[in-house]
């Protein structure tokens, strides 16, 4: 990490403070603060906007596990979050996606899967959402081709979750390999 974390758990000053610290615990349950946590509590309103998004993306969408973890997954790699990556690859792999489909998610932006690579162990509505986070995420602007097919196969709703969630994990992934949260990425 490029700033030292804060204590675990940090000091408060204030009761608002201390509000924010409890709900950011509350959300991170048994396993407790992340060094992530420890980053972000630098600053207690960052911390608590940064909670509440956060988890509202990933607790509070109506997409499959599949569906939200191949994004963020794809994320972390093309923006090399590793600590991202080591956090939710355990986590599509516990949504039944094979290991050879991770293989493929892995691999470098400048050496994408082809489409028949992604056919052969993904289903059409999985590659959409591979196919719309690598635009997103590389480019920003997505094809009009890449945004019919993810319509395709998607409702208006989880067009707008899955486009948030590419959206904030692309932000997550940003902090995380800036300040090197987790000391992967130096």
């Amino acid at each position: 990490m490029r700033l030292p974390y804060v204590p675990n758990p940090p000091a408060t000053s204030n009761e608002e403070e201390e509000t924010i610290l409890q709900r950011v615990l509350a959300r991170r349950g048994d396993r407790g603060l992340i060094p992530l946590d420890r980053a972000l509590l630098h600053s207690f309103p960052v911390a608590d906007g940064w909670n509440t998004f956060l988890g509202s993306i990933r607790t509070k969408t109506s997409l499959s596990a599949d569906i939200r973890e191949i994004a963020i997954c794809r994320v972390a790699v093309i923006n090399q979050a590793w600590f991202e990556w080591s956090h939710h690859a355990p986590l599509l792999t516990q949504a039944g996606f094979p290991d050879e489909a991770l293989k493929l998610l892995e691999r470098d932006a400048q050496n994408p899967p082809t489409d028949a690579e992604l056919s052969a162990v993904m289903s059409p509505k999985q590659i959409a959402v591979f196919r719309y986070t690598e635009a997103m995420t590389t480019t920003v602007k997505v094809p009009d081709e890449v945004f019919a097919e993810l319509r395709r196969h998607f409702s208006d709703k989880e067009v707008v979750e899955i486009t948030a969630t590419v959206g904030a994990y692309n932000c997550v992934s940003r902090f995380l390999v800036a300040l090197d949260v987790g000391e992967m990425n130096r």
